[in-house]
């Protein structure tokens, strides 16, 4: 194998570290991208790039809301959790 080679192979033995800021969740972006474009060129039999552009935009947008509403959802209840709870009974969460 060339240095390069190894090299590249070497890259992939430790995960990217990835904040948990709001600047962050735009690595989701990329993602949703992709698997939106993937799963439409799967779906439709006749590939049209106006319609296609259309529709993945649609389901980019729906991902996107989804993901947005589950993780204020989560925050929500780990706001409960962690603050308010602990206040009720007196105490720490931990």
């Amino acid at each position: 194998m060339t240095a390069l080679t190894c090299t590249l192979l070497a890259s992939f033995t430790t995960p990217m570290r990835i904040d948990t800021n709001a600047a962050s969740m735009l690595w989701l972006i990329p993602l949703v991208v992709a698997i939106a474009v993937v799963y439409k060129a799967t779906k439709v039999h006749q590939i049209r790039a106006r319609a296609f552009a259309k529709e993945t935009a649609l389901l980019i947008g729906s991902i996107m809301v989804f993901v947005t509403v589950a993780a204020l959802i989560l925050y929500g209840v780990a706001w409960l959790v962690t603050e308010q709870l602990p206040a009720m009974a007196g105490g720490s969460a931990f």
